[in-house]
């Protein structure tokens, strides 16, 4: 497949020793230190304060960063299509489900229930941003960031017209974790858009490769500090267009999606010198 252009024109993230995209961007450049005392779980704005204590960790990080990049992107939520990726789901919940149902399971909580789902994000963003826009929720293990992010890519650019890429993973529990590794929280957000406008923070080019591709390495050491959770394959990206000054691109970088196919991308900032140093 010949290379595509994407514009990036809201872009966001939350660890709990990286909570936000400033501080990650600056810790994935060298430049600050991760939190030594790590950050409370966000509290999005968009749930009734019920609703927000209810919330599992999926939930709650998810529109934390889905909100902050459509912030900075100066789109309407309402406006825009969206594409939630997983690896693995809430793996607390699913552990609950699991344990419950096979001792005692008429003791089912029908909350824990309806946030088990693997569109439980999802369902919940649209319904506190009022959108009605198509909405996608995908899972592909290891791969799962990159096959959001080509997902999200392809409708950016059949339809023609932004659309917002949230992905997220938590740390497994019970008996779970000895079967699938994910640890700690890790969410990020980015607003493909297939123009560039005066939003835009970072571009990058790309197109599909038909060969067997290992993934991209990861960096930086704040950024390895976090590749212990399930959506890890979201830092190379992230770190390329932390690292890549103004005007500047990072090489090419890979993001398999089977044994034979690979995700091959090439990020830029477009953030002015002027920007990037203003106070």
């Amino acid at each position: 497949m010949s290379s595509a252009t994407l514009f990036i024109d809201g872009i966001a993230f939350w660890a709990p020793t990286l909570p936000g995209w400033e501080a990650a961007r600056s810790a994935f450049r060298g430049e600050s230190e991760p939190l030594a005392t790590p950050a409370k779980r966000p509290a999005p704005e968009i749930l009734a304060p019920a609703e927000r204590r209810r919330a599992p960790d999926t939930v709650a990080l998810a529109l934390e960063v889905a909100a902050a990049a459509v912030r900075e992107s100066g789109l309407d939520a309402a406006t825009l299509p969206s594409v939630f990726t997983s690896a693995h789901g809430d793996l607390a919940i699913n552990d609950y489900m699991c344990s419950t149902l096979a001792t005692a399971p008429t003791l089912i909580s029908p909350t824990k229930f309806h946030n088990s789902v693997h569109n439980a994000a999802a369902g919940y963003w649209t319904i506190g941003t009022g959108c009605h826009e198509a909405s996608t929720a995908l899972s592909a293990f290891d791969e799962s960031f990159g096959a959001g992010l080509l997902e999200a890519a392809t409708q950016c650019l059949a339809e023609a017209r932004p659309v917002l890429l949230v992905a997220v993973d938590v740390e497994a529990a019970g008996a779970l974790a000895s079967v699938t590794d994910s640890a700690g929280l890790l969410a990020c957000a980015i607003v493909l858009s297939p123009h560039a406008s005066e939003r835009t923070v970072a571009a990058f080019d790309w197109s599909l490769v038909n060969a067997t591709t290992r993934a991209a390495p990861i960096r930086s050491p704040a950024a390895r500090s976090l590749a212990g959770n399930a959506m890890a394959g979201a830092l190379p990206l992230l770190e390329a267009i932390a690292m890549a000054g103004p005007g500047t691109q990072d090489g090419p970088l890979a993001l398999p999606l089977t044994r034979s196919l690979a995700l091959v991308l090439v990020a830029r900032s477009l953030i002015s010198a002027a920007t990037e140093h203003a106070p």
